[in-house]
């Protein structure tokens, strides 16, 4: 995060659908923007719509949709860019390619117990899953595979997101500090 690094950092948002990682994330990019540093959000609903409309939802896709995020990623970081991604990215294999290929990455679990997930679904998308209208649904018919190790895991269920920020924040900035 240092202006002066040669590297920016990539900060993974995973989670289900509507679990809050697209909220995060702006307000995360909100944070670097206020500290003058570089910064790129991508979103996987706005990815979907340009990148990746190439693609559908069976586990091929996904895979090669987090491939090519994995990868602007890591050429934006690459570029002292500071990336703050928000994929669903259900599988573990697909994030920690995307580990892989980073110096600085920091992956965060944004849970949130389906449930509330449902609840929060302005788009409808969980009950068209649920009705089998949507296949492939991640929560429904595909699985969300949790992190078994990431950096920080948020509770947006449990915790406001001003708690969730300042977390988030607070873990930045000590990893910065070690750096």
């Amino acid at each position: 995060m240092n202006k002066n690094s040669k590297k920016g950092i990539v900060i993974w948002f995973t989670g289900l659908p509507c679990s809050g990682k697209t909220t995060l994330s702006k307000e995360i990019e909100k944070y670097f923007q206020e500290k003058n540093l570089p910064v790129q959000r991508l979103d996987g609903d706005v990815v979907r719509k340009t990148i990746s409309r190439d693609l559908g939802f069976s586990k091929k896709d996904r895979d090669i949709n987090i491939k090519r995020m994995a990868y602007l990623a890591q050429m934006l970081a690459n570029h002292n860019i500071n990336v703050i991604s928000a994929f669903v990215s259900p599988y573990r294999e697909m994030r920690d390619f995307a580990r892989s290929l980073q110096e600085n990455f920091i992956e965060i679990y944004v849970k949130c117990s389906k449930e509330k997930c449902i609840e929060r679904d302005v788009k409808g998308m969980y009950k068209k899953a649920l009705n089998n209208e949507i296949k492939d649904f991640t929560g429904v018919q595909d699985p969300f595979e949790e992190p078994h190790n990431p950096e920080l895991t948020v509770n947006t269920e449990k915790n406001s997101i001003e708690c969730n920020i300042r977390e988030i924040i607070d873990y930045i900035e000590k990893q910065s500090a070690q750096v």
